[in-house]
């Protein structure tokens, strides 16, 4: 058991205005993308790129970007300690699901071939 308990900060008028300047920045780079439609592709993007950057940073610095780091942080934890198929493994295991695939995508179309077969017989075609 965590012997550190922290009730959680509940979001104040400041984190609300960090949130809103936060969307506006990012706001601000699509709108520059789709405003400054004359300038290069390359700086455009740039652009909406500064403001998701921008944002962001902005983001990080309330009390739910803090949670965020640290649900980041513990999931970059918890991903070191999975073990991860070796090539041969997983080589093997999509050979098994491309067959399954196959063998079920026939059985379907002879289901379906059948049934029509049906159909066709029933209505005297």
């Amino acid at each position: 058991m965590n012997s550190k308990v922290e009730q959680p900060r509940t979001q104040g008028a400041v984190d609300t205005a960090k949130h809103v300047v936060a969307v506006l920045l990012v706001a601000a780079g699509v709108f520059a993308f789709y405003w400054f439609s004359q300038w290069p592709d390359a700086v455009r993007a740039l652009a909406v790129l500064a403001g998701i950057v921008a944002g962001l940073g902005v983001f990080m610095t309330t009390a739910l970007g803090a949670r965020t780091r640290e649900f980041l942080s513990e999931s970059r934890f918890e991903l070191r300690k999975v073990v991860w198929p070796t090539r041969q493994e997983a080589t093997r295991t999509t050979w098994v699901v491309v067959i399954a695939v196959v063998v079920i995508s026939l059985l379907l179309a002879g289901f379906d071939v059948l049934i029509q077969a049906a159909v066709k017989w029933l209505l005297g075609q």
